[in-house]
């Protein structure tokens, strides 16, 4: 089973991978759908209008999340690694002004956002949580052509038949390439390491540099931590209200003034290297919360835990240089593939444990790796920081990605580091293999109540008075 890293880290839109970039990937693909000749048209029949529905977890929370405006963002031809977030407000009042979408390539179709987009929170699609449906319709009404897709966390999307495909294999990843170490969970990926005398980190660049050349890879690679290192300067800049309704205020800012005023003075502080993880953590999640571009580690949710590591990495280890932000990012992509091939990294699953406990997991394996870690102890570290996140629900107030959301990625990254420290004074051997916890975060998202998977019906966001 073989998952690029770039399936892993996505530059994408916030606030939300499944909610957002999944929706807006497919009404994208839906138009290419329309385009396409591969369904069979009614003689003489065009295409006059669009609709579309979200279901499950994306009626629930998506006017929270943008799922609505990821639509018609979609609809219009945009994508989530080429939208620019500047121009999206501007895109998405013209069509709803117009009642008209008119994507690059095709005619303009006939499209009202207050009628021809539904969020259904009474028919549930029996795929997955994260349902969609996009319809096509002649001048007379007619429906000419139907297509369900499922937004399954990380900004994935399949569509209905492949979904079936995935789960007939058991497996919930789209097939794989055959590459030279195509191990699917940590047992197997440790034999590998064994007999190959490899990194985790080296065996993740022998099966990419079967897909591409080794300047790709790199230069693929650098590119994701700029745009990490981009999303936590941006928000260490910004100040104000986040967007949505909860007048929750940007504090990662604010907070860095103070720790950088406090590191030019020399005041002792024994929790620094706790609290500058903890604001570049949300320094990410607050560009998240206000539709930002992030990368998906694994999901918009989950962005600011891995990233928070690794700036942690740079800034407070001398030893560390361009080569070990390489590997830490394929040490984790190696994780994360594993975590999504045997559980789920979608908050609408598995609740919270399947994002910022599997960014937590990822970022602990990561640094526990550049830290000088054997594959055993980073694959130690991978299972304490799962481990201490099995049961966590995804409960976000007024459906937005903000509270709890936001300091729950600077925990999550504080878990990271202790957990890679924790790993690495051992010698590997632990008792709860990483395999383990993946399985049991599998199961106790199956027994989770639907109100606790990303549905705001409990939690937090019913406990919490909205302000």
């Amino acid at each position: 089973m073989f998952l690029s890293v770039f399936d892993l880290f996505k530059i994408g839109i916030g606030p939300s991978s499944s909610h957002t970039m999944g929706p807006m990937t497919a009404a994208r693909r839906f138009l290419d759908e329309v385009a396409g000749d591969d369904w069979p048209r009614p003689a003489g029949a065009k295409v006059d209008r669009i609709g579309a529905s979200l279901h499950g977890s994306l009626a629930y929370t998506g006017i929270g999340h943008g799922s609505d405006r990821a639509v018609i963002l979609g609809l219009a031809g945009q994508t989530p690694q080429t939208v620019d977030p500047d121009r999206a407000d501007e895109i998405v009042s013209r069509i709803t002004a117009d009642r008209l979408i008119s994507p690059p390539g095709h005619p303009s179709y006939r499209f009202d956002p207050a009628t021809d987009l539904v969020l259904d929170r009474k028919t549930p699609l029996t795929g997955h949580a994260n349902g969609m449906a996009f319809y096509a319709y002649d001048a007379g009404g007619r429906l000419l052509l139907k297509r369900i897709y499922y937004s399954i966390g990380g900004g994935f999307v399949v569509s209905e038949e492949e979904l079936q495909r995935m789960k007939a294999k058991g497996s919930m990843t789209t097939e794989g390439k055959k590459v030279p170490y195509p191990f699917k969970n940590a047992v197997e990926m440790l034999k590998m390491a064994a007999k190959s005398g490899l990194s985790i980190a080296e065996l993740k660049r022998v099966n990419e540099e079967t897909q591409m050349t080794r300047e790709e890879l790199d230069a693929g690679l650098d590119a994701i931590w700029s745009a990490m290192k981009g999303c936590i300067d941006r928000g260490l800049s910004q100040d104000g209200i986040m967007p949505g309704g909860l007048k929750v205020r940007r504090r990662a800012r604010m907070l860095h003034d103070k720790l950088q005023e406090q590191w030019q003075q020399n005041r002792p502080n024994p929790l620094l290297a706790n609290d500058w993880l903890s604001i570049y953590a949300m320094a990410v999640n607050e560009e998240n919360a206000a539709g930002g571009r992030v990368v998906t580690a694994p999901t918009n949710g989950a962005a600011g835990t891995l990233p928070a590591v690794l700036r942690y990495w740079l800034h407070f280890h001398p030893e560390a240089d361009q080569p070990s932000i390489r590997d830490f990012l394929l040490t984790a992509a190696a994780v994360g593939g594993i975590i999504k091939t045997n559980a789920s990294i979608s908050g609408a699953e598995v609740g919270c444990q399947g994002e910022v406990g599997s960014a937590s997991a990822m970022a602990a394996a990561g640094l526990c790796a550049v830290m000088g870690g054997t594959p055993e102890q980073v694959e130690n570290a991978a299972e304490i920081a799962l481990e201490h996140h099995l049961g966590m629900t995804c409960d976000p107030v007024g459906g937005l990605v903000q509270v709890p959301c936001i300091e729950r990625n600077a925990l999550g990254a504080v878990k990271a580091v202790t957990a890679a420290s924790l790993a690495i004074k051992g010698d590997g051997v632990h008792f709860v293999p990483l395999d383990a916890a993946i399985e049991t975060m599998r199961q106790t998202g199956l027994d989770m109540n639907e109100k606790y998977k990303e549905t705001s019906l409990g939690g937090l966001a019913v406990n919490v008075v909205e302000c």
